[in-house]
């Protein structure tokens, strides 16, 4: 009886194994092979990717019938029905282009994933085939040149802030996929630090986001969200980058490894870029804008039935030179700074051709470190969803500005963050779809051995909770939510006093000999409520109209209300006003939409009024010469008014089914910021009558011609040339010459991408060519910071400030494997 009973134990169980079944096939377009297509399981943990041959395959899946989901950025979705019976079933697809992105998930900005199509919300998504297409020097230049209506405010090739309709750094909330970008970007000159050969795809709201993420999203958000490993179980798969640029020399590796074992998948990258000074044809090579940048990250996620727990762990590391603009008067050569004390800018001698040709990085630089650890679990709860994210950031700056001491940083200041957010979206009842949710941020920043103090340590603390709601009336989508925030920033008394050891200043106690008092103790909570309304009128299954209305919240950033000192890095000396009070604006956006048969249309017009509004302006004495109080460095006062910005977004793109190897890709962004404050504007004669940082008529034309078929090795061949031209800028803060008008401009790229296979189909590299300012015009962004380094009034050519980079050839390989 015992053995009769094992034996029936034994085949029950083998029975049970005879259950599991594997799903393989391969993916097509064309009758090409697909790489990374998506294959998923509708209703199930399961699914993968296709690999660079556009097999796919997923291992014990239990029997049954399920629908197989194929779907490409780019391509039209596929849905088949399959029964999985037997060990082993053999499913191909065979995907059509197309253009079409409403039906496309996204994740950025609504409480769960949800299709594009049904936000209100102006939202972009940015693919990883379009970000490598767009060769660039960092990641947010490549979302700049793909969605309309973001641009950057730049200083040098390697640091570039994201401005969406005219409203930029802490009014746009950069995000690692998900969670707060922490890392002192009040700054001009500091960048983004994140690895851009690591991102497989960005999402952009233009608007005010203030309703899920708090304060900081007034503008908008731009969500970097990193590649998430979901290839052949139990294969090492992974790519090498590899990246060349001929203006300054740019050097850029990377390596991704990813492996997928049942549950678990795990990722690794290393990245190293290095360039030495950009050059163009007015200043030569620019002295001191070579920069040196190594990224490690690693990621390990597991997904089960109730869910998934995914953890992530980055180190950056940055050194970054920036130009102070010093030249010869005559020669407009640029100089260098040797000296601290009796430092003459009119006598320092000329940068050598070594020294301007050099990858080293000079004594006066920036030194960024940023290190990232965070976890982001989704539960399962009946059909609800819980979710959280646990994060931590340490953001450490080093500026040097001291030549004869060139160990000793300028301004040091180290920044740690602690990220939390837990929501819950529950089942939908009634056809409403809700979810309720707190997050916010623990910050404090610190100075370390410093010789500058331009902001206070402080001690951040910012909470908000929020409610959404969502339902589909007909043809109609409607979404909603209400949100409260507040935050407390606080200090004690800050003092400075001299520093005998280098003959400098330094952070002192308050009796210390020689000390001044520089920041006076703060203590203020900020409050602000906010929330948005929106609809989708879905006209057919091609067009939709959309409005939405949207009420922002943020809160003054530390620099606006706190500082009172020189940010070496900037060449600025900033003072703040303890006195302000949190902005508040109030948008409206209308938007058609329409991705028909040959073409894609999309109009987006917006509406944005703005209480408290804060900027930055020049400050000059009463005889209008500009107020010095660092030798060689700007003053600028910190100043609050009502705004209003409106503008339009026009995409008109054509690709006709009479001729698929063709495509005409135009956009068009327009807006003006207009200062609301009576008082300045009538004491200025109209001066200030536009806001600062507002960018151009923006108009770019792109062609771009697929080649069909198989030419030797090489497959999807295409060949594009580009139109982007910028229009004079005569709406700008003309105060105290805070801006200065802007020429318009006209550049001309081109570039041609393939795709090397041998004769089995494996897939060997993907190639990528690019010229940018194909024909080396001279030009000045009026984003581009180093526009207004300049230390004389007139100069020999005429040309004043430093112009953008020249003509830049880049070369691009990706291997995969």
């Amino acid at each position: 009886m015992k053995l009769l009973l094992l034996f029936c134990l034994l085949a029950c169980c083998a029975g049970v194994k005879a259950q599991n079944v594997s799903l393989k096939g391969i993916v097509r377009s064309g009758g090409q092979p697909l790489a990374y297509a998506s294959v998923a399981i509708t209703g199930t943990k399961y699914g993968t990717t296709t690999n660079s041959e556009g097999f796919y395959q997923i291992r014990n899946i239990p029997a049954g019938q399920y629908t197989i989901v194929f779907s490409s950025m780019g391509y039209f979705q596929v849905t088949q029905k399959v029964d999985l019976a037997g060990a082993a079933v053999t499913l191909n697809a065979e995907l059509k282009e197309g253009q079409s992105k409403l039906n496309e998930v996204v994740v950025t900005g609504v409480s769960r994933a949800t299709e594009l199509r049904s936000n209100p919300v102006p939202i972009v998504v940015l693919s990883k085939k379009e970000i490598d297409q767009h060769v660039s020097n960092n990641i947010i230049d490549a979302i700049v040149k793909g969605i309309p209506g973001v641009t950057a405010v730049t200083t040098g090739p390697n640091i570039s802030k994201p401005f969406i309709r005219g409203l930029g750094y802490n009014r746009v909330l950069t995000l690692y996929d998900g969670i707060r970008q922490e890392g002192q970007q009040w700054g001009d000159e500091h960048g983004i630090e994140v690895d851009q050969y690591g991102i497989a795809r960005a999402e952009v709201i233009k608007g005010p986001a203030s309703l899920t993420y708090g304060s900081d999203a007034l503008a908008g958000v731009v969500n970097l969200i990193p590649y998430i490993p979901n290839g052949e179980d139990g294969q090492l798969n992974g790519d090498i980058v590899t990246d060349y640029h001929t203006n300054n020399g740019l050097i850029g590796s990377s390596l991704g490894l990813s492996y997928k074992k049942n549950d678990w998948k795990y990722a690794f990258r290393a990245t190293g870029k290095m360039a030495h000074n950009y050059s163009n044809k007015i200043d030569g090579p620019v002295y001191n804008t070579s920069f040196r940048e190594y990224i490690l990250s690693g990621m390990t996620r597991v997904d089960k039935k109730w869910g998934y727990s995914q953890t992530v762990a980055t180190a950056y590391e940055n050194k970054q030179e920036i130009p102070d603009g010093s030249r010869d008067s005559l020669t407009r050569r640029f100089t260098v700074q040797v000296l601290d004390d009796g430092d003459d800018i009119k006598n320092r001698p000329v940068a050598t051709q070594d020294q301007l040709n050099s990858y080293s990085i000079t004594p006066l630089h920036q030194h960024i470190q940023h290190y990232r650890v965070y976890n982001k679990t989704e539960i399962k709860v009946g059909q609800g969803l819980i979710n959280t994210a646990l994060g931590w950031q340490q953001s450490v700056r080093r500026e040097y500005n001291h030549p004869t001491q060139p160990s000793q940083a300028g301004l040091y200041v180290t920044l740690h963050t602690l990220n939390y957010d837990l929501r819950y979206s529950a089942p939908s009842l009634a056809g409403i779809e809700t979810a309720f949710g707190v997050n916010g941020i623990y910050q404090t920043n610190r100075s370390k051995d410093a010789t500058d103090f331009p902001i206070p340590d402080y001690n951040l603390f910012d909470i908000g909770a929020f409610f959404f709601a969502q339902k589909s009336i007909g043809k109609t989508d409607i979404s909603g939510g209400l949100r409260y925030d507040t935050r407390n920033i606080r200090w004690h008394d800050f003092y400075i006093g001299p520093n005998p050891a280098n003959g400098f200043e330094q952070k002192v106690g308050a009796g210390s000999a020689g000390s001044r008092l520089q920041f006076p103790n703060f203590d203020h909570n900020y409050h602000g409520v906010s929330g948005s309304l929106g609809l989708t009128y879905n006209i057919n299954e091609q067009m939709m109209l959309k409005a939405n209305i949207a009420r922002g919240y943020r809160a003054p950033n530390i620099t606006e209300i706190g500082s009172n000192g020189l940010d070496p890095g900037a060449h600025i000396v900033y003072l703040g006003n303890r006195s302000f009070v949190p902005e508040f604006s109030l948008q409206q956006d209308v938007g058609f939409i329409a991705y028909l048969k040959n073409f894609d249309v999309m109009l987006e017009l917006f509406n944005n009024n703005i209480e408290n509004y804060i900027y930055q302006s020049r400050l000059d004495d009463e005889n209008g010469n500009p107020v010095i109080i660092v030798p060689g460095n700007t003053t600028y006062q910190y100043q609050q008014s009502k705004a209003r910005l409106y503008g339009a977004e026009f995409t008109f793109n054509l690709h006709p089914q009479g001729a698929k190897w063709l495509e005409l890709n135009n956009s068009l962004a327009y807006v003006v910021g207009l200062n609301k404050n009576k008082a300045l504007l009538e004491q200025s004669n109209g001066a200030a009558k536009y806001l600062p940082f507002i960018p151009p008529l923006h108009a770019r034309s792109e062609l771009k011609i697929k080649l069909k078929g198989t030419y030797g090795m090489f497959s999807k061949i295409y060949l594009r040339a580009e139109v982007d031209a910028y229009a004079n800028q005569n709406k700008f803060y003309a105060l105290n010459d805070t801006e200065t008008p802007t020429p318009g401009y006209t550049l001309i790229n081109a570039g041609i991408g393939s795709t090397l296979r041998k004769k089995s189909g494996k897939t060997i590299c993907e190639l990528f060519l690019q010229a940018d300012n194909l024909f080396d015009v001279a030009y000045q962004s009026n984003l581009n910071r180093l526009k207004y380094f300049e230390y004389y009034q007139s100069s020999p050519n005429g040309r004043l400030g430093i112009y953008n980079m020249g003509r830049n050839l880049s070369f691009k390989v990706i291997v995969p494997f």
